[in-house]
């Protein structure tokens, strides 16, 4: 069975529907948040904030941190209501606030647009507290998968254009490498690649999906 679903190529709408089961969660009314948006250039982009504990909800202490998340998916798949239990789990055991941030996808949307978001909600996080008072507290970036190559990707655009400090990251199996190809010059690909579930071939799938053109693949934030 596992070789069965770990066989062929990527397939778009079918990950996405896959994805989305996990938003079918009966205990999302019981979870401690607000939905909150950022406004771009030329749209706007969802957040959902969570708290610790109901009162937090109510007057947040100042001394809790932050935790700016993206969500994995390969730039292709997942949204904030498919990580509710994993950001409201985050907040609760970690006792901050979790910010999920519902970036742009690719291939609708390729490098840079989902980037762009990320940076665009973090920069708006650490100079003006979105808004909402939260300037002094410590931010912590974090993601997964796709998320902790988006996460690293903002801390260097950070880093280079010098508009806020970051101090801190967490990435969980971060995407920082992007040839998964029979010449990938990484052992672990030709080690780890084949057999089951996320296959050198899907990774490859995932890049081919998420850059606009070839050059994307020597840009430094890719």
């Amino acid at each position: 069975m596992l070789r069965r679903l770990s066989g062929g190529r990527i397939d778009l709408q079918a990950s996405r529907k896959f994805a989305n089961l996990k938003a079918l969660d009966p205990l999302r009314p019981f979870y401690k948040t607000i939905d909150y948006k950022v406004v771009s250039q030329d749209h706007t982009i969802p957040l959902r904030i969570y708290f610790p504990t109901e009162e937090d909800m109510q007057e947040v202490r100042s001394e809790l941190d932050i935790l700016l998340f993206f969500h994995g998916g390969g730039w292709i798949s997942e949204n904030i209501d498919n990580y509710n239990k994993i950001c409201a789990r985050m907040a609760r055991y970690t006792d901050s606030i979790v910010i999920s941030v519902e970036y742009r996808l690719a291939p609708e949307h390729p490098f840079p647009a989902g980037l762009i978001d990320c940076y665009t909600v973090t920069r708006a996080l650490c100079t003006k507290g979105l808004g909402l008072g939260y300037e002094t507290h410590p931010v912590t970036l974090i993601g997964d998968s796709a998320g902790g190559n988006l996460a690293a990707a903002v801390s260097l655009m950070a880093r280079d254009k010098k508009e806020f400090t970051l101090t801190r990251q967490i990435l969980i199996y971060p995407v920082t490498g992007n040839d998964y190809t029979a010449d990938s010059p990484f052992s672990s690909v030709h080690e780890n690649g084949t057999d089951y579930l996320l296959t050198a071939q899907k990774m490859q799938d995932y890049v081919d999906l998420y850059k606009k053109s070839p050059a994307d693949l020597a840009h430094p934030y890719f």
